[in-house]
């Protein structure tokens, strides 16, 4: 399920952003091509946060809902723009902040706010990556205090 639509494309950029989806010349961007982009980002992105999180993703914040759908779209429309030798140097910085966000939540720098889970969820999701290291045990057989007198 991609992490955007074509309607979320007009609403962060406007319909000029769907420039780069006209295929045919017409003046009318192509839903196909808007719709594979889409889909394609949104595949890109999981490489990302599947390493931290299980997916599908539970239910989402709704402000990492907003930054998910705004990352898929940067993507989707640097990859339009590509296919069509139009790309700009805003295109491209902002296929690299995206994908420098996706590295960081990878890399557990950065974390997705999941919604609490409702009554009947089986609990937390399962989060996989590095976990933190939690040293313990039971007291010290050999210490100073006891190998004093030795």
């Amino acid at each position: 399920m991609p992490y955007a639509s074509q309607a979320d494309i007009v609403d962060l950029y406007g319909a000029n952003a769907l420039v780069v989806a006209d295929r045919d010349g017409d003046g009318v961007p192509d839903a196909d091509a808007v719709t594979r982009a889409l889909n394609l980002s949104s595949g890109e992105m999981d490489t990302y946060i599947g390493r931290r999180y299980s997916l599908p993703l539970p239910a989402l914040t709704v402000s990492s809902a907003a930054h998910l759908t705004q990352l898929c779209v940067d993507i989707a429309v640097y990859r339009l723009a590509l296919s069509q030798d139009v790309a700009t140097t805003e295109h491209r910085v902002r296929y690299d902040d995206a994908l420098s966000v996706l590295t960081k939540i990878a890399d557990g720098r950065a974390a997705l706010s999941l919604a609490p889970p409702t009554p009947g969820d089986e609990g937390e999701p399962e989060v996989t990556g590095p976990q933190p290291i939690v040293a313990g045990g039971p007291e010290r057989l050999f210490s100073r205090e006891k190998m004093r007198d030795l």
